[in-house]
């Protein structure tokens, strides 16, 4: 039987053979503990772990490999950051520590910053969006107060594609002496990253995005000009600088790193390949009258998302899911049937948010399976207006 076209890399990417590859042996001989360093099996998972540890760090510009924390994934990672920033206090006041945020975060970042602040241990601002997805960087700065303790806004957004100025906003983050954390997730391995060029304190990884394993993620914690301190969600063994206790999951670091070695390598190759495919896609889209979601320019090259106005998202899934695999959104909250809070928030209301799909092109997706998908999501949703006596508008 043959699968249908895979192209929901936002969700999740294929693990690269290469990758794999590497981690094999993990599973097998070289099962050592990385903390047992008194024999050959341990010292041998350690340096498996450093090697996969410098690996990432210099993909994203760390300036040394120990400002790299493994976790078991961005979510993890973004937990640690925000309550992390809210236990070591709010500016070095004694006031409630703030936090400075977006409207079109993951949930990842939002459920936990609403946590945050219904147990009444931080307050939150959430800064807006334009109709682009784009966060105006003078918003952020507006909503620092003194007792601002992190600044955490996306690199890119995981739903639209858009890209956010993180540079412009690690500048205002060291203007007022706090802290910016990014969620990269959808961004590292896919766009250039430079955590010193870009002033991040804290940043978010996580490997099943970029053609590693899934369940092994990381945060970057800056170790200079300015150290940051990070607080443990985890206590117990004091792996990882005592920031993520437990044992380290060997495997899946080597395929992190392997990974990270690889999107170092080939990403901007497949940042053209992406963008032909998706322009094509794009045009195809909007002749058959379908609408861009999120900025045009400012966006992932593997992003398309669409709105196909009268036809219901799910009618589109459903109508062409034996042949393509696309979603309507976010991966996390595909169970819902409330409207994406991305698009809600982009102002686009709840119609347009139940008509769009999202479509992530991947490492391995061919000229002619997106071509191919863009035919058949154009026919689908002909037949559907067809069907429900409207046409897409």
């Amino acid at each position: 039987m043959t699968r249908p076209i895979y192209l929901d890399s936002h969700a999740t990417t294929p693990v690269d053979p290469r990758v794999l590859e590497e981690m094999l042996p993990y599973f097998g001989d070289e099962f050592g503990n990385a903390s047992s360093a008194d024999h050959a099996y341990g010292a041998a998972a350690a340096e498996a772990v450093e090697t996969a540890r410098e690996r990432i760090a210099g993909l994203v510009g760390a300036r040394s490999a120990t400002e790299i924390v493994f976790t078991s994934g961005a979510t993890e990672s973004n937990n640690t950051a925000l309550v992390g920033a809210v236990q070591d206090g709010g500016g070095g006041t004694a006031a409630r520590p703030h936090i400075v945020t977006c409207t079109t975060e993951h949930s990842a970042v939002l459920d936990v910053a609403a946590h945050l602040e219904e147990s009444g241990m931080a307050d939150v601002t959430r800064v807006p969006v334009d109709e682009q997805g784009l966060v105006d960087p003078a918003d952020v700065e507006a909503a620092v107060t003194d007792r601002t303790a992190l600044i955490s806004i996306m690199a890119a957004n995981n739903e639209v594609g858009t890209i956010h100025d993180t540079a412009a906003i690690g500048r205002i983050a060291r203007d007022h002496g706090t802290v910016f954390h990014t969620d990269a997730a959808q961004a590292v391995g896919h766009m250039p990253v430079d955590v010193e060029r870009e002033g991040i304190g804290m940043m978010s990884l996580s490997a099943h995005k970029m053609y590693g394993p899934k369940g092994i993620g990381a945060l970057y914690v800056r170790g200079l000009r300015p150290r940051v301190a990070a607080r443990p969600l985890l206590r117990g063994g004091g792996q990882e600088r005592g920031i993520r206790s437990g044992t380290l999951n060997v495997p899946g670091i080597v395929g992190f790193g392997a990974a990270a070695v690889i999107a170092a390598r080939e990403m901007d190759a497949e940042n053209r390949r992406h963008a032909a495919q998706a322009s094509r896609m794009i045009k195809a889209f909007e002749d058959a009258g379908g609408l861009l979601n999120g900025h045009r320019t400012r966006r992932l090259a593997r992003n398309v998302s669409v709105c196909f106005p009268g036809v219901e998202s799910r009618a589109v899934i459903n109508s062409v899911s034996e042949g393509l695999a696309i979603s309507a959104g976010s991966a996390c909250t595909a169970q819902s049937v409330e409207p994406s809070h991305v698009l809600m928030a982009m102002g686009l209301g709840e119609a347009r948010a139940h008509s769009s799909v999202r479509i992530g092109l991947g490492r391995f997706t061919t000229d002619e399976e997106a071509d191919r998908a863009a035919g058949m999501t154009t026919a689908a949703v002909a037949s559907l207006a067809r069907f429900s006596g409207g046409q897409p508008a």
